[in-house]
C-alpha cells in the first residue's frame, strides 16, 4: 500500500485561499457555470469530509470528480455501483499466489485518493456497508484483517433522484456520513452553448485539467483551514440552526450533533474560499442546506403540501436570529475584496 504522505510545511491561509482559487479555475475549465456548486464540493473537501453530489443524469457530476482529482493530484478511481456489486470489488480480497503458496491481499478501488462512487444507491446495502467503513474509519476489514487506507481519502458519491426502481435508497444513518450533499442543477442557455462550443473547439470528447496541487498539498491545506477563527456567536448559530430542526413541526427527525459540527467545518474552509481567515454568519448560511437538508426527515403525510427538506431549512435560517456581523478588525489575517 502507498505510503499516506505527510505534511512538511504549514501554509498561510491567504496561500490555501490562492491555491483553492487556482483548483476552482482549472475544474472550472471542464465544468461550465456551476461555480457555486464547485465551490461547495472544493469546501467539503478542505474540510476533510466526503460529498454526495445528487441530481439528474448528465449535469457534470462524473466530470466535476475527475476534474478535482485531477486538479488536486490525487489518485484516481471510479466505481460503478450496480446491484451485484460485492463488497470485496470496492474493498478487495484475498488472493492465491501459487509461486508463494500463499495467499496475498489486491487492493480494491477504495485505495485511492479520491473514489467517485458513481450511483450509489444502485447497490444493495451491504456493498454500501462497505463503503461506509472506509468513509467513517478510514479502512476497510476482509477475513477479519484491517487495512488503513491511504491519506488523504474522500468519496464523492453520485446519485440520481430519479429512476427509482431497482434502487437502494441511502439509509438516513448512511447519509449522515456525507458532509455534504450538493445540487448542479440545469445550466442556462448562455452556459449550455458554451458547454457546445468548447466541445467543438478541443474537438475531442476527453477533458485534462492541470494539476494545482497533490496528496502532501492537499493535507497541508486541511491543515491551515483548522486554523480559521470561529467566534463563539458563529458557533453556537450553528448549534442552534441544527437544535431548531429537531423541534421544527415539519420535520419527522432533525439534524444530528454532526449536522451542527457540520456546519461548523464547512463554514471555516467556505470562509477562505472567500479570502478570510475568520467565519461570519453568512458563510454559515452559505452552506446550510449542503450541510442539513439531507440530515432532516419531513413528515411522511406532508408530502403532499410541497414541504422539503430545503423549505424547512429555508424555514429555520430565517427563524433563528442572526448573530452580530464578524468584522475583520479584529482579526491579523487577510481579506479580498
Amino acid at each position: 500500500m502507498t505510503q499516506s504522505p505527510t505534511p512538511t510545511t504549514t501554509l498561510t491561509l491567504e496561500q490555501v485561499s490562492a491555491r483553492a482559487a487556482d483548483i476552482l479555475a482549472e475544474v472550472e475549465r471542464a465544468v461550465v457555470g456551476k461555480r457555486r456548486s464547485l465551490e461547495i464540493v472544493l469546501a467539503g473537501v478542505l474540510a476533510g469530509g466526503h460529498v454526495l453530489m445528487e441530481d439528474f443524469p448528465g449535469l457534470g457530476k462524473t466530470l466535476a470528480a475527475r476534474s478535482f482529482a485531477q486538479a488536486l493530484g490525487l489518485d484516481f478511481a471510479r466505481a460503478q455501483f450496480t446491484p451485484d456489486l460485492l463488497p470485496s470489488d470496492l474493498t478487495g480480497s484475498f488472493l492465491y499466489d501459487q509461486r508463494t503458496h500463499e495467499f496475498t491481499f489486491r487492493h480494491g478501488p477504495l485505495f485511492t485518493g479520491l473514489l467517485l462512487a458513481d450511483e450509489i444507491n444502485r447497490t444493495p446495502p451491504k456493498t454500501q456497508s462497505a463503503l461506509l467503513e472506509a468513509m467513517q474509519e478510514g479502512q476497510v476489514t476482509v477475513e477479519g484483517e484491517t487495512f488503513r487506507l491511504p491519506r488523504p481519502f474522500h468519496v464523492l458519491a453520485t446519485a440520481n433522484p430519479v429512476e427509482y426502481e431497482g434502487t437502494y435508497p441511502l439509509p438516513e444513518a448512511q447519509l449522515d456520513r456525507f458532509l455534504m450533499r450538493v445540487s448542479f442543477g440545469y445550466p442556462t442557455a448562455r452556459e449550455e452553448w458554451d458547454v457546445l462550443s468548447r466541445r467543438m473547439e478541443r474537438r475531442q470528447e476527453a477533458q485534462e485539467v492541470s494539476r494545482v496541487t497533490d496528496a502532501a498539498g492537499l493535507m497541508e491545506m486541511q491543515q491551515a483551514v483548522e486554523t480559521v477563527t470561529v467566534d463563539e456567536g458563529v458557533g453556537q448559530y450553528c448549534v442552534k440552526l441544527a437544535a431548531a430542526t429537531r423541534t421544527h413541526q415539519n420535520l419527522l427527525m432533525g439534524a444530528s450533533p454532526r449536522g451542527s459540527l457540520a456546519l461548523l467545518l464547512t463554514s471555516r474552509a467556505y470562509a477562505v474560499l472567500r479570502g478570510r481567515d475568520y467565519v461570519t454568519p453568512e458563510d454559515v448560511k452559505a452552506v446550510a442546506h449542503a450541510c442539513l437538508d439531507h440530515r432532516v426527515t419531513v413528515r411522511p403525510e406532508l408530502w403532499m403540501n410541497d414541504v422539503s427538506a430545503a423549505s424547512v431549512v429555508d424555514s429555520v435560517l430565517s427563524s433563528v436570529p442572526t448573530p452580530a456581523p464578524v468584522g475583520a478588525s479584529a482579526r491579523t489575517g487577510f481579506e479580498r475584496p
